[in-house]
């Protein structure tokens, strides 16, 4: 917020100092609950480290406390590493942008026709 004063000549006459100085709202805010996540970064493992460190820095830039955590997840996915190597091998995983799609047994035969 921000309580704008006036600098010009006379100014002193249309100003009221710090009575009701609560100000007008500037800029732009995110509100962010405890716990929810404020970015994300994927990268190769080899990289883990460089990754932390640039987040480490970069939590400096935000107010408050905030927390890094390093996911056991496989990119943006739901599955785990070893979990979404073995799928990948079955033929149960497609590439949908950043992340996956799981398919299940059940459906109709045609989808499963072309991936075996």
């Amino acid at each position: 917020r921000i309580n704008k004063m006036l600098s010009c000549a006379g100014a002193d006459r249309l100003q009221t100092g710090m009575r009701g100085a609560f100000g007008k709202p500037c800029g732009t805010v995110a509100r962010v609950n405890i716990g929810q996540p404020i970015m994300s970064i994927r990268t190769k493992t080899a990289n883990e480290a460089s990754a932390v460190e640039a987040l480490r820095r970069a939590k400096f830039k935000f107010p408050g406390r905030q927390k890094i955590h390093v996911s056991k997840k496989w990119g943006f996915t739901k599955f785990d590493q070893p979990e979404y190597e073995r799928l990948m091998k079955e033929n149960r995983l497609i590439h949908d942008g950043v992340g996956v799609q799981y398919l299940r047994e059940h459906g109709p035969l045609k989808r499963w026709i072309g991936l075996q």
